[in-house]
């Protein structure tokens, strides 16, 4: 067999489908596997240009390919790095890989396309990605659930410490409380008894003058017990949340007029109460004067207190917009700055207290009730010179 019989055996019977062109590009031969590939008969694609196997929207970029392969021509891949598409007689198109030769052919210079058939490695690539995606995704997925179950965790972590913390300072709370209640208590019961006693002795021997004073030290006494029993109730009710509003109409400068009544039993010698409401005859404010009666009067019996003998206390009444502003000013001894970022806790006492008796609940409760009429508290002093509170209420609470 000739040298020309065995390329045209090896052209014939080749399973890879083979594409011969000239230089202009036009397709000279064609082997079987190529018509079938491409769905043609081998007359249709005779002299006609290589471009009718490839879709049109490569024509362009193809015919420069073409053009540059020419000019330095050598076996090779056709378009390294390219996805490359063919196209079959009835339009569909498929994925491909080409190799180029150059050759001589009846003393003419051809190019050789060796074209695979490349659908089923494709298909077998994208099936790799999309089974690759679908790993990630499940790894994202597990890593999201893992996080969300870690934060989860973390969530309830915190939960349980801040609860442990809250069990730890309501215990705190209770041990202090027992603490504090049972000096307050024991105070005025000693004072109490121990004046009850002088009271008989006294008593026998008719000194009307002072069995007075020390009847003046039983009831302040009482008056004291009834002070922490209000406060430890006011405490539990806040808890409970049993503390209702029950607001209705009614005229603060005679109600506040009515609490100076009532606070001048406890004045100490030479202390004065005034109040100044900027020239207003009446003003008639819808809340709950139980909640307010309890602030403004804890408030009063603190500055009564923590003042001395023929010292000044005001109460200063403004109104702005919907709002209403009591001012009590006292001249005391005033708060530590260092203290007055915790004036409102609960069983908190400032560092000048001193022996001055206290449960430290009352401020605490009057910040609570203010907010409960939603409303505000806040406080303003100066150590030796004496305290400002400044309750701000809405003029109506509905």
């Amino acid at each position: 067999m000739t040298q020309t019989n065995q390329f045209e055996t090896i052209f014939e019977y080749a399973t890879e489908a083979i594409v011969i062109t000239d230089n202009k590009g036009e397709i000279v031969r064609l082997n079987p596997a190529a018509a079938k590939l491409f769905g043609y008969s081998l007359p249709e694609l005779k002299n006609k240009r290589i471009e009718t196997l490839i879709p049109s929207r490569f024509h362009g970029s193809h015919t420069g390919h073409v053009k540059k392969y020419h000019t330095k021509k050598k076996p090779r891949s056709m378009g390294a790095g390219l996805d490359l598409y063919a196209q079959k007689k009835d339009g569909s198109e498929f994925p491909v890989e080409v190799s180029l030769s150059p050759c001589i052919l009846d003393n003419q210079e051809m190019v050789v396309a060796f074209v695979l058939d490349i659908s089923e490695r494709k298909r077998a690539e994208q099936q790799a990605k999309n089974y690759q995606h679908q790993l990630e995704k499940e790894v994202d997925d597990r890593t999201l659930i893992l996080k969300e179950a870690i934060a989860n965790l973390e969530d309830t972590k915190k939960q349980l410490d801040q609860s442990l913390k809250k069990e730890r300072e309501l215990n705190q709370l209770k041990s202090k409380f027992i603490s504090t209640a049972s000096h307050e208590f024991r105070t005025p019961l000693a004072t109490a008894l121990s004046s009850l006693s002088l009271v008989e002795k006294y008593s026998e021997r008719n000194e009307k003058e002072k069995m007075g004073r020390h009847v003046d030290r039983i009831k302040k006494s009482i008056r004291n017990l009834t002070e922490i029993m209000d406060d430890v109730l006011s405490v539990n009710k806040l808890e409970e949340g049993k503390v209702m509003v029950n607001a209705h109409e009614f005229n603060l400068i005679e109600y506040l007029n009515d609490m100076i009544a009532e606070v001048n039993p406890i004045l100490k010698s030479g202390q004065q109460i005034k109040l100044s409401h900027k020239g207003l005859k009446e003003l008639h404010i819808t809340q709950d004067p139980k909640l307010l009666r309890h602030i403004v009067l804890n408030i009063l019996s603190n500055a009564i207190k923590f003042s001395e003998v023929n010292s000044l206390i005001t109460i200063s009444l403004s109104t702005i917009d919907e709002t209403v502003k009591i001012t009590i000013e006292d001249q005391g001894i005033g708060i530590p700055a260092e203290d007055q970022d915790n004036l409102f806790t609960r069983f908190f006492r400032a560092e000048n207290a001193g022996q001055i008796q206290g449960t430290g609940l009352g401020l605490s409760i009057v910040k609570q009730y203010a907010l409960l009429l939603k409303g505000d508290v806040i406080c303003e002093s100066e150590v030796n010179k004496g305290s400002k509170f400044t309750v701000t209420l809405p003029n109506s609470y509905i």
